[in-house]
């Protein structure tokens, strides 16, 4: 090994292959292969496009926001709802 390409400090990755991003929900590999659509649809983040890797702290984001009340406004069901607000 060439001397300056020793690793002095171990390295947290913050960017993990699928398996791990399973083990990250208690899921094994299957399971979450099989979850995942659902869990994309929910707003689970996707793998990175050029790494395939997965984002632990946007995964951690996404289970901190699970559950927690939306703070967005009531949206109008139609148009009607925001012109009859608009000409009062």
């Amino acid at each position: 090994m060439v001397t300056g390409e020793r690793i002095r400090y171990r390295v947290a990755p913050r960017d993990v292959p699928p398996v791990k991003a399973a083990r990250r929900l208690h899921l094994t590999l299957h399971e979450f292969e099989q979850k995942k659509e659902e869990l994309f649809r929910r707003g689970f983040p996707r793998s990175d496009e050029t790494t395939g890797m997965f984002d632990l702290a946007a995964i951690d984001a996404w289970m901190d926001q699970r559950g927690k009340p939306s703070t967005a406004p009531n949206r109008p069901k139609d148009a009607r709802e925001v012109l009859a607000g608009r000409f009062k």
